[in-house]
């Protein structure tokens, strides 16, 4: 693993850090070039995924904080803050969604901009962004799968001697194709919002299986706090299908700067 990519004096760079920065450049690019072609302004796009990656990052860490560490804290704070020393132990996927989702559906309505059409062109750089995080996760050593023998085995030192499944590489390469698809289905789209609501299906199906070869965590009952949202994202997402399918079956796609 190398949690550090390197170092500039007293200054290290952190592998986790610069493939989410990584990912914040492709998304602003790609997402901004797709805003151009909608009508709207490439700035824009910056200001979202920038306001976004923000409050994603608050609400990743907060929903960390009460599903890992709220009894902790409550218990000790002085053993609390000791393990933070060093930073931030850990962020949630699914926080981050709804953190993101706030600001985002403010800015569009401040902005008179169409949610679904916007929603449409972060899709699948989400998906992107996704993907090379979890490069990022691989390196930092988080993450990580259970014990296996298999010939697709890694070892964590960090975390003991045994062979684990690197999920953090199958989490990227899965993402990496779903992008690839959602890019794909993009200029094919037969209404606002397909895109999108794609990925909401997409995503909890994929995270609903690496979880049965991801290390454990936080379980309700037989399966992991994850798989539990992710059956309830997808219900989400298949409901959000026939609506818009059905609303949009007679209509053309929105125009750019159609309000919400």
């Amino acid at each position: 693993m190398r949690p550090v990519l390197f170092s500039i004096g007293k200054y290290s760079v952190y592998s986790w850090g610069f493939m989410l920065a990584i990912a914040v450049i492709v998304a602003i690019w790609g997402s901004g070039r797709l805003f151009e072609k909608q009508g709207y302004k490439q700035e824009w796009a910056m200001d979202l995924i920038i306001i976004m990656v923000l409050c994603g990052l608050a609400g990743s860490y907060l929903l960390y904080f009460f599903t890992y560490d709220w009894s902790l804290f409550w218990n000790s704070p002085a053993e609390y803050w000791a393990l933070h020393r060093g930073g931030i132990r850990g962020l949630v996927w699914y926080g981050g969604f709804v953190g993101s989702l706030v600001p985002m559906l403010i800015y569009l309505r401040w902005r008179k901009m169409s949610f679904w059409n916007v929603a449409d062109i972060f899709a699948p750089f989400t998906a992107l962004g996704y993907a090379l995080v979890r490069i990022g996760c691989f390196l930092a050593g988080c993450c990580y799968g259970i014990i296996t023998d298999s010939p697709l085995g890694v070892v964590f030192p960090d975390v003991d001697a045994f062979s684990r499944y690197p999920t953090q590489l199958f989490s990227s390469t899965i993402n990496f194709l779903i992008f690839i698809f959602l890019i794909w289905i993009y200029k094919r789209r037969r209404f606002s919002g397909q895109v999108a609501i794609l990925y909401l299906l997409l995503y909890p199906i994929y995270r609903f299986i690496i979880e049965f070869y991801r290390e454990p965590e936080a379980m309700i009952g037989p399966l992991s706090q994850a798989q539990v949202i992710s059956v309830i994202m997808l219900v989400i997402g298949i409901g959000l299908y026939i609506w818009r399918a059905r609303r949009c079956a007679n209509e053309s796609l929105e125009h750019p700067g159609e309000k919400l």
